[in-house]
């Protein structure tokens, strides 16, 4: 028995779809993906305070380390069950450990007495070096709250030997689980961690690299 019909099969349909030029299928896709609203785009701050202590050091600020969950631009909330997901209508400046790193810089020049802090990547040479682990940063329901976590080590330069280590955290509340409310609290609660690295590190004895004197030799002993 024949089967006849006015409407073409899926396979009828899969065959067509194949025949067209493949730029007008990447078009076809581009133009469903562009359809939604861009996210809006939220900065961190790198808060100013006048903290004493640690003067003449140079330090070396590392990119923190992190999951790929937080190596990313999204705004994340976790629930009590440790599911994540990500919320809609927002996105970080930058990477988020990238751009915690630039922040925590900006905020030991705002802050401290340092001779200097840069990156690694700088070329500068540094009496120490911070190395950090990005633990925590979401908005964590159902108690609405903005976590961030980070567990920093002091490192010296010259030996590669740990000095120091500390776990610093900081909580806000956030008025709504949107994309607005979450930057905020996420941001001041980010502040006081920095705040209290800043505080942390000025307050630690450093060692301090020798100083080549004027005709570039090593002062004696």
């Amino acid at each position: 028995m024949c089967r006849s019909s006015v409407f073409p099969t899926s396979s009828d349909r899969v065959r067509r779809l194949l025949r067209l030029s493949p730029a007008l299928v990447l078009a076809g896709l581009t133009a469903a993906c562009s359809s939604g609203a861009a996210p809006t785009t939220y900065d961190l701050s790198a808060p100013t305070s006048r903290i004493r202590g640690a003067a003449g050091v140079q330090l070396l600020v590392n990119e923190p380390a992190a999951l790929q969950a937080l190596s990313t631009q999204q705004i994340i909330v976790k629930d009590a069950s440790g599911a994540i997901t990500f919320l809609n209508g927002g996105q970080w400046a930058d990477n988020l450990p990238r751009l915690i790193q630039t922040k925590l810089i900006n905020t030991f020049e705002n802050a401290s007495q340092l001779r200097g802090v840069s990156r690694p990547s700088s070329g500068a040479v540094g009496d120490v070096q911070l190395v950090s682990e990005l633990r925590r940063f979401e908005v964590a329901t159902p108690d609405n709250q903005a976590v961030v976590e980070i567990a920093v080590k002091i490192v010296n330069d010259a030996t590669g030997r740990i000095l120091f280590g500390r776990i610093f955290r900081g909580q806000a509340p956030v008025a709504a689980i949107d994309a607005p409310n979450a930057a905020r609290a996420l941001d001041e609660a980010l502040s006081g961690v920095m705040l209290d690295v800043v505080r942390w590190v000025s307050a630690s004895p450093l060692p301090r690299r020798e100083e080549p004197n004027q005709n570039g030799n090593q002062p004696p002993a």
